[in-house]
């Protein structure tokens, strides 16, 4: 990944009514509390077109309430190819979305597609797709996907901050 600033960021799942969405939501709300909301692009999409025009799942939007975060505004949709030019970070949030969006992104854009687990705490997990589960595999995913956005908010503030001895910095 180069480094140039990360002024964008979509959040991919397989139907964007359960992970992607809190994702999204969630990570707004983490970049908000810093102040820097008016810095950053934030969306969510599928890597197919199953739930096209709904809103997220019932039990994502009670979780993320439960939180005082809003999403039920959010529509599915599609990841389409102006998405690989218009973000400048695409975080899948399982393996095989990851491979999917691999495959449809041009060969010059695939660096930007990352799990997003692993690039937000270099930790190379899945974020489990509740949908089929109950209210706590809700629960569980909300917390992931918070943790997560902590540290990729802190991490990508650290990118933006120049380094204190006046060198560069290539771990990002």
């Amino acid at each position: 990944m180069s480094a140039k600033p990360i002024k964008s960021i979509l959040f991919v799942c397989l139907g964007n009514i359960c992970r992607s969405p809190l994702a999204e939501g969630v990570f707004q709300a983490v970049w908000t509390e810093r102040g820097l909301a008016r810095d950053m692009l934030l969306d969510s999409a599928a890597t197919s077109g199953w739930e096209v025009g709904s809103a997220p799942d019932p039990r994502a939007m009670a979780i993320a309430a439960h939180h005082g975060r809003d999403i039920s505004g959010q529509r599915a949709r599609k990841i389409t190819p102006q998405d690989f030019h218009r973000f400048d970070l695409i975080l899948g949030m399982d393996r095989s979305n990851v491979a999917d969006l691999r495959a449809l992104a041009p060969a010059a854009m695939r660096d930007r597609v990352h799990l997003f687990l692993e690039f937000a705490q270099g930790d190379a997990r899945d974020v489990p797709d509740p949908y089929y589960e109950g209210q706590e595999a809700f629960a569980e995913v909300y917390r992931m996907i918070r943790e997560a956005s902590e540290a990729l908010a802190t991490r990508l503030t650290a990118r933006a901050s120049p380094p204190d001895n006046g060198q560069a910095s290539s771990t990002i």
